[in-house]
């Protein structure tokens, strides 16, 4: 029951905090000033026709509910006006044409660096202050300093230029499982992966050294258990409680994207979308991502703080 109740109570908080950000997201996009950016040759009064026919030029209120409006009602999120290759066509149709290559390499991110991160910090917390420890906890504040974008930068000049293992960009069309295309999305996993190994490996470390010098742990050596029994059958089960949701909201968090990565490696995904919307002041292609990636970051959130009491049954969320 203090569960139902702890999960009703998140998502209400959460649906007001999305509520709030896609106001204020609203209502400063709104506040630039609205300029028609149409080249030589296309039909500018029909641009111009669009704007007024939706209200562009209405107050901001009134802007807003009819933007509502449309949504719930009518299932429209808009067309595009400004970016020049999505002018006119339903900005829905484009999310959803460009989500899968951001999902794909989130995923394939994901699967690399989670099992890799934590065994590194295993490894690194079974040898603490030990040159492996220490070889491993530099590396991993390296990786965390570093950007992700300069790891791109690195990847293509070794892996792509130099070795020619793989395409300096992903490659184009929409055959996403076959082998050429995941060659190409490689580049963007690797320098993806680099700062989420890194991650694992430090948390992992951090956990499962605080586990291994608790009390239980030595009453676990004491009545006969060996080191090795010890740490799988107890240290480990009790240094995952944390690392485990962190990995649930990693999957969750896929979706996100990389916004920088997907530029640089030319990834047709939402990410590139989203930049060139900002950039293009395209209103409904800007609420439609900026909704997207809020609602992605707080599911993320609500997910990694309810699997907590899953994981570890002795984790009572919401009770008093």
């Amino acid at each position: 029951m203090y569960m139902f109740k702890y999960v009703l109570k998140r998502l209400g908080l959460m649906i007001m905090t999305f509520c709030i950000i896609v106001v204020i997201c609203f209502v400063l996009i709104k506040l630039l000033p609205i300029t028609i950016n149409v080249p030589i040759g296309e039909d500018a009064a029909k641009l111009e026709a669009q704007f007024e026919a939706r209200g562009y030029y209405d107050p901001i209120p009134v802007q807003f509910i009819r933007y509502l409006k449309r949504i719930f009602l009518e299932g429209d999120f808009g067309i595009g006006t400004q970016i020049a290759e999505y002018r006119f066509r339903n900005v829905w149709d484009v999310f959803v044409e460009k989500l899968p290559p951001t999902v794909l390499i989130n995923v394939y991110s994901s699967l690399i660096a989670i099992p890799i991160g934590i065994i590194l910090g295993i490894f690194a917390a079974l040898k603490k202050n030990k040159w492996q420890d220490h070889v491993i906890s530099t590396g991993v504040m390296i990786f965390i300093s570093v950007p992700s974008f300069v790891y791109a930068f690195l990847v293509q000049y070794i892996f792509c230029f130099k070795l020619d293992w793989f395409p300096l960009t992903m490659k184009s069309g929409f055959e996403y499982f076959t082998w050429d295309m995941f060659k190409s999305m490689m580049p963007a996993v690797i320098s993806m992966s680099f700062g989420s190994i890194a991650g694992y490996a430090r948390g992992t470390r951090a956990e499962l050294t605080e586990v291994l010098t608790s009390e239980y742990m030595l009453l676990a050596r004491t009545k006969g258990l060996t080191k090795r029994q010890a740490t799988v059958r107890h240290a480990l089960r009790n240094a995952m409680v944390p690392i485990f949701p962190s990995i649930v909201g990693e999957f969750v968090a896929v979706l996100s994207g990389s916004l920088i990565i997907e530029k640089i490696f030319s990834i047709p995904g939402v990410g590139g979308l989203y930049l060139a919307a900002i950039n293009a002041q395209d209103y409904d292609f800007f609420m439609l991502l900026s909704e997207f990636y809020i609602l992605v970051g707080l599911a993320a959130a609500i997910v990694i703080d309810l699997s907590y009491g899953f994981i570890d049954p002795r984790i009572r969320m919401g009770a008093k």
